[in-house]
């Protein structure tokens, strides 16, 4: 393997700047190719960040070209074949999120890259910031005591220019579902990597606002696996959109953050809250509106775990499991029932 590693760009979308600005950033990194159908799409990623490679076709790139990891940033649909194509040329992945979009495709996914001996790694950067960190290091070590509520509220909008702006948008074939599946999987990861698994769900989801076959409203009802009680709202239909917020209860404090900030941090052995920078509500208004920071991070993360042979800091395994819970949610909105997970 070459001093730096090699990178690819799968899909040269919204998403797809913040990749490559964290790979030209990161000193043991470069990018060497872009791909997308579009070939103008590719070209403009390409010359901004210097990648020295264009391609429309992603088995062409795999075969001509020198990378040791991609990055899938296509649709979320597109995430299986483009990591079991990745994982079969021997590259490691980095896909965005969700890790699929339905249970058969992540088996395959994850599959595909072990019986390859590759790492597959998933961006949620939220788990990255430190009022996330901070927050799951005072559940960690019993500073709330035992749980009682974990709630999150993911209150984004979007506007009908959007859903129209690209014909997957707002489809259950190829964006997978609405408001939960993309940009509530999130908030949905953060919340069940704080409070643990999910024991069962009852949800009502639907489309109020947009005219599209998804739901830009959702909400949910949890009990978690150690007793805890949650709820999940998750939108694109309230305007303007909101700062996403986590509540985590327990018997002896309670801790409520959103992207800006510690709102509330109360225990009963008097800790102030811990002081780090405020932050901005990334993306409650506009998809465009996201820091890459912490794409850079996980950029690191996957990076190391390819030189020590770990697994990466979000592997496939866990970050199936914030799908897995979308995917019962919307099963109960179908059927009216209670869902075990």
């Amino acid at each position: 393997m070459s001093k730096k590693m090699r990178f690819a760009i799968i899909g040269a979308g919204v998403i797809a700047p913040l990749h490559a600005r964290a790979i030209v950033s990161h000193p043991e990194a470069e990018l060497a190719a872009v791909v997308d159908a579009v070939p103008e799409k590719a070209a403009k990623i390409a010359e901004e960040f210097g990648a020295a490679h264009v391609y429309t076709d992603t088995r062409q790139m795999l075969q001509e070209c020198d990378v040791d990891v991609v990055c899938i940033c296509v649709p979320s649909g597109g995430h299986r074949d483009a990591t079991v194509a990745a994982a079969e040329a021997g590259k490691h992945v980095l896909c965005e999120k969700p890790l699929g979009i339905t249970k058969a495709d992540m088996d395959e996914m994850i599959e595909a890259c072990r019986s390859h001996g590759v790492k597959l790694a998933t961006v949620f950067q939220k788990r990255t910031t430190p009022h996330a960190l901070l927050t799951k290091k005072a559940i960690n070590e019993g500073k709330l005591g035992k749980l009682v509520l974990g709630d999150a509220y993911l209150k984004y909008y979007r506007s009908p220019e959007y859903y129209k702006s690209a014909g997957w948008r707002g489809t259950w074939a190829i964006d997978g579902g609405g408001a939960l599946m993309n940009q509530g999987v999130h908030g949905i990861d953060i919340i069940r990597w704080m409070m643990g698994e999910v024991d069962s769900v009852f949800a009502y989801t639907a489309p109020l606002i947009h005219d599209i076959e998804v739901e830009d409203t959702a909400v949910a009802v949890l009990k978690y696996k150690n007793g805890a009680f949650g709820v999940i709202q998750g939108t694109t239909s309230v305007n303007p959109g909101q700062e996403p917020r986590f509540e985590i209860h327990g018997e002896h404090g309670t801790i409520i953050y959103g992207d800006s900030g510690f709102k509330v941090w109360k225990t009963v052995d008097g800790d102030a809250a811990p002081l780090v920078s405020e932050g901005t509500a990334e993306g409650a208004d506009d998809p465009n509106a996201i820091s890459s920071d912490g794409h850079y991070i996980l950029i690191d993360d996957l990076i190391q775990a390819v030189r020590e042979d770990r697994e990466p800091l979000i592997s496939g395994e866990e970050a199936r499991k914030s799908v897995d819970l979308i995917l019962a949610i919307y099963e109960s909105s179908r059927t009216g029932k209670e869902i075990k997970l």
